[in-house]
């Protein structure tokens, strides 16, 4: 929980001093607000953890959760080759333990739920019934999906069709043996299937999200070689599912597809959010107008319903032993400038993080590891600067005659005033700069000529808890 302090006299007269020193406040003006899911679905599916899980979220000021639910965890003979008789439409036929107390929660607090439903899935419903991601049988998954609709339906208010179908540890095959693209066609046939599930559920119009894929992957490859087994990059597997060309002109003739949003999780490598992959099919948080680029274009050919918003569904920054992370102290800062370059972006409807604590880092783990260190804690739960970050992300950039901040208070529920320190540039001892004051949605911007090594932001929720960000150090 973050730690309650008080402000002593000393700042408060440091206050009413250093308010002489700002230069060119800039009322807090947003581009737009966005929702951010925060996806801690590995510690609120644990009923030890879970608990303690929604408090620490809710202190955080999250109101939006992402929960993936996956069909072989609900599934009845989920490991058997050979599908069980049952009523596949009927709710009761699933065991939904681990989830019904995590949306009920989530429904108790009226927070929003993208339910994100995906791979792995039981072996009988794979095409080679020995596996759990190749070629999912749509038939099988529509009735799947029409059980989901009729039991989440009044809990969900956006639904993710698979997580990242252009990865091979979510579907199988990514390329045909002629080194093109598969998966983008199977994943089609899956997101149709699902949107029909849903509507038989009694889902009138279901809002549901395209996509979710990954940042990196190839357009094409050479079997001979390279072999098969790369992922699609998901420009190349965006155009594949709409069934267009490289030049976005449709190849046959495919009905377009409904859908509320398209999402992606945008993470970058080691260089953090300034990262371009010099391949134009990829997509990082760097690189999100090529996203956009590409919807527009996909919508121009009449290959999507309207011009659909982003929804950045899954983020985070690795920090190290990952091979792309970072040190802890970075992690904070790459992740604010990402959530500003997100909102900065009026495309995008959503940013997401993911996790709230690290995964478990294997003895003697092999130096291609790709466990996730994006979480706001250790493993051991030691909390990362981030920690205390997130609630207060804050973002100092240098300018012409000084520095441009742009933060936001995410568990305000109004317009606040926030505290800007900053640590002069011969000094150890933070100061007061000014106070900030947010808009009704928590961001707030301005620009100051005062020169510093590092700021900071402090924030007094109306219950007297105090959030107080790490130094961030100008970019």
């Amino acid at each position: 929980m973050p730690s309650i302090r008080r402000l002593s006299c000393a700042l408060l007269v440091a206050s009413a001093l250093a308010a002489v020193a700002l230069a060119g406040a800039v009322p807090a003006v947003a581009s737009h607000g966005e929702t951010t899911y925060f996806d801690a679905t590995g510690q609120l599916l644990e009923a030890k953890s879970r608990q303690a899980t929604f408090t620490q979220l809710k202190a955080f000021g999250v109101n939006a959760l992402r929960v993936l639910l996956t069909w072989k965890n609900v599934a009845p003979a989920a490991n058997s080759a050979t599908k069980p008789s049952f009523e596949a439409t009927n709710p009761a036929s699933y065991n939904w333990s681990a989830y019904d107390p995590v949306l009920e929660e989530a429904k108790r607090l009226h927070w929003s739920v993208l339910l994100t439903v995906t791979s792995p899935v039981p072996k009988w419903a794979s095409s080679t019934h020995r596996d759990n991601v190749t070629r999912p049988n749509d038939r099988e998954f529509e009735e799947f999906m029409v059980a989901v609709g009729r039991h989440y339906g009044s809990e969900v208010s956006l639904w993710g069709i698979w997580n990242e179908p252009n990865q091979l540890a979510w579907l199988l095959p990514q390329f045909n043996h002629n080194g093109t693209p598969a998966s983008p066609a199977i994943y089609r046939n899956l997101y149709l299937a699902a949107y029909s599930g849903l509507k038989k559920a009694g889902i009138a119009s279901p809002r549901t999200l395209l996509g979710e894929t990954a940042p990196f992957g190839e357009t094409t490859v050479n079997p001979r070689r390279e072999g098969l087994n790369h992922q699609v990059a998901p420009l190349a597997f965006l155009r594949g599912v709409l069934c267009l060309n490289s030049h976005y002109r449709p190849l046959a003739h495919c009905s377009p597809l409904p859908a509320t949003g398209y999402g992606h999780h945008a993470y970058p490598n080691a260089q953090g959010p300034s990262y371009q992959p010099p391949n134009h099919d990829q997509v990082t948080i760097g690189t999100l107008s090529r996203l956009t680029t590409a919807l527009s274009k996909a919508a121009q050919a009449h290959a999507i319903r309207g011009n659909p918003p982003i929804y950045l569904t899954e983020f985070g920054i690795n920090t190290k032993p990952n091979p792309l992370g970072v040190s802890p102290a970075q992690q904070a800062v790459f992740d604010a400038l990402s959530e500003e370059i997100a909102w900065a972006n009026p495309r995008v409807a959503a940013f997401g993080q993911y996790e709230l604590r690290d995964d478990v880092v294997p003895k003697n783990h092999p130096r291609n590891w790709t466990g996730f260190q994006t979480g706001l804690e250790t493993p051991s739960g030691q909390r990362k600067p981030l920690f205390s970050a997130f609630p207060v992300p804050l973002v100092v950039r240098k300018v012409k005659h000084g520095y441009a901040l742009w933060g936001r208070v995410r568990p305000a529920t109004g317009s606040t005033g926030v505290q800007v320190l900053v640590q002069a540039s011969h000094g150890r001892r933070f100061k007061l700069l000014t106070t900030a004051h947010t808009n009704g949605s928590g961001y707030w911007q301005l620009k100051s000529s005062v020169s510093g090594t590092a700021w900071m932001v402090r924030w007094t929720s109306p219950s007297h808890v105090v959030f107080e960000g790490p130094p961030i150090p100008a970019t």
